[in-house]
């Protein structure tokens, strides 16, 4: 936003404002003291359109023509606050409605996600046997004493076992573990099946579960698993359209964001045992990039 210039009569700094408005030029009038009022153009592209308009405004301040620019630029006003009140009511309709849903059920995808997890959990023991879910590990590993051998380069992956990119999400170890990433999926897997698509919830989690999965490797080898790297970038994504992009109905309650957060830290500290951390840190950051662009693309499309 640039000052375009500055008026000694207020009347005519709005007149010349309403002026701007008419020709599509986004602009604010601020009050500077002693007695000026200075107009400021909000997209800097237009800046040498509306410096024409300023030169042509001067010249003759009292043309009637700007009259008119005035009584159009109130209705253009008008019609920008009906359309603000509406989008305000679609967007808490829509909150309104997540709220409800949520008392009601559990999207598809999500449902088969948590029953698989819970029957690795039981198969495997809560991933005390890992031979019995050898084939959902990133890659195939020997535990030698306190030692972990595997060959490096994700073998099996390269070898056409492309479902390991993402089968570490289903792998839980101990009852916490499993419980809290069951509980997030069931709430933010939910609302975007709800919001967006079953489709589009599988592609988002296709993506987190291969991003946070292949920097968790890199970074610690291929004894992990869990569903947190996705969680957390589901958190991210909505996080991120919901706030660029509230006309989504994608939200998420302060109180989860701040618990989740904070959870995120606890890990970190290592108090809570081993944990995937870099999982949930690349998760997180793929989530709110997704979310964020889509937010602006989105945003975008509806000005065209």
């Amino acid at each position: 936003m640039r000052e375009i210039g500055t008026f000694r009569d207020e009347e005519q700094a709005k007149t010349f404002s309403d002026l701007l408005l008419v020709k599509e030029i986004g602009n604010k009038i601020l009050d500077d003291g002693d007695g000026e009022w200075s107009v400021w153009v909000h997209d800097e592209e237009k800046m040498e359109d509306a410096g024409n308009l300023l030169k042509e405004f001067r010249d003759n301040p009292d043309n009637p023509v700007y009259k008119k620019s005035s009584k159009k630029a109130d209705e253009i006003r008008f019609e920008e606050e009906q359309e603000e009140k509406r989008y305000q009511k679609k967007v808490k309709a829509s909150q309104f409605q997540w709220r409800y849903t949520t008392y009601q059920g559990i999207g598809r995808v999500t449902m088969v996600m948590i029953v698989i997890s819970v029957a690795v959990a039981i198969i495997s023991g809560l991933g005390s046997n890992k031979t019995m879910i050898s084939g959902l590990f990133i890659t195939d590993f020997r535990v030698s004493g306190n030692m972990i051998q595997w060959r490096p380069g994700l073998p099996n992956i390269f070898s056409g076992e492309i479902w390991r990119l993402i089968t570490p999400m289903f792998i839980h170890f101990g009852i916490m573990h499993i419980l809290f990433n069951m509980l997030w999926l069931k709430d933010l897997g939910s609302q975007i099946e709800f919001k967006q698509s079953s489709k589009f919830f599988v592609i988002l989690v296709v993506v987190l579960a291969a991003g946070s999965n292949v920097a968790q490797y890199v970074v610690s080898g291929p004894n992990f698993g869990g569903m947190s790297g996705v969680v957390y970038g589901l958190l991210g994504y909505i996080w991120m359209r919901g706030k660029h992009d509230p006309a989504s109905g994608l939200f998420l309650e302060r109180n989860i964001v701040i618990f989740m957060i904070v959870w995120f830290f606890i890990c970190l500290t290592g108090l809570v045992g081993n944990i995937a951390n870099t999982a949930h840190g690349a998760g997180l950051l793929i989530g709110m990039a997704w979310g964020y662009i889509s937010a602006i693309n989105a945003k975008n499309l509806r000005r065209l």
